[in-house]
């Protein structure tokens, strides 16, 4: 069983100018995730959400602090973080299916090994029809489903899943919040997801964690099992109008905003 472990970690950015200070942006994380753990991260713009997940994905190295993947320290990224970015990040010139594939190009997989894993994780997103499409034929919800898939392809120890539903509508991101608990219950990975929609974070987190403002902080955490709920009966409206769903709502939106608040007055 896979875990990342987060220990003291503290990120602070050099002055981007001789006029600026620098950038506090973490202070003294410590996290843990493992199993099947499905951890959401929440808080106001600028808490280090984003930060965070680059600190996983071994896009910037810690100021302070380690990062271990199943003992061993994250010294860059690898196949064994598969990350899933707001905007889809698809190559135009390429199908769906090569696309998809583009990671284990980069690994040298033959082409028949390739064909079989991908088209594995495009049925599983809901994309098997359209294998031959290009970018430009998908709607932003099918093009999201593809970066899933890339993502699924090089079968990553975990997900890092950077605001994934942030540019779909309203009603699009509702199908596909169900969709990702799909895919997290079909293929039982760790998954760290950044949201700034109160209501989805609480729907898809097996675990919350609330950050504060800059430098960002864990000030809160829940363990949640509305997801589970949401498997019993497949109606996301029905839990998501729970009172015990509300009343943790509620508790969040206070702890964030009033944070807001205490910055402001200080």
């Amino acid at each position: 069983m896979s875990k990342l472990d987060l220990k003291n970690v503290t990120v602070i950015y050099p002055p981007p100018t001789k006029d600026t200070e620098e950038v506090h942006a973490l202070e003294n994380i410590d996290l843990t995730i493992e199993g099947n753990d499905f951890v959401v991260a929440l808080g106001a713009s600028g808490c280090g959400k984003t930060t965070l997940l680059n600190v996983m994905a071994g896009f910037i190295q810690p100021s302070g602090g380690e990062v271990l993947l199943d003992a061993n320290p994250i010294k860059g990224p690898g196949a064994d973080r598969g990350v899933v970015f707001q905007q889809h990040a698809l190559l135009p010139w390429l199908n769906v299916i090569d696309n998809a594939s583009f990671g284990l190009m980069l690994q040298k997989k033959n082409p028949a090994e390739r064909k079989k894993i991908v088209s594995k994780y495009l049925k599983l997103v809901g994309l098997d029809e359209f294998l031959n499409h290009f970018p430009y034929q998908l709607s932003g919800g099918m093009q999201q489903r593809v970066g899933l898939a890339r993502a699924l392809s090089s079968d990553p120890a975990i997900m890092l899943m950077d605001e994934p539903l942030g540019a779909l509508d309203a009603l699009t991101r509702e199908v596909m919040q169900e969709l990702v608990l799909d895919i997290w219950n079909e293929t039982k990975k760790m998954v760290f997801f950044i949201t700034h929609s109160v209501d989805e974070a609480i729907f898809v987190a097996t675990r919350l964690i609330v950050m504060s403002p800059r430098p960002g902080r864990i000030i809160k955490s829940y363990n949640l099992d509305f997801n589970l709920r949401f498997f019993k009966n497949r109606d996301a409206r029905q839990v998501k109008s729970l009172p015990e769903f509300l009343a943790v709502r509620q508790e969040v939106l206070d702890i964030i905003h009033g944070d807001e608040i205490r910055i402001d007055q200080g």
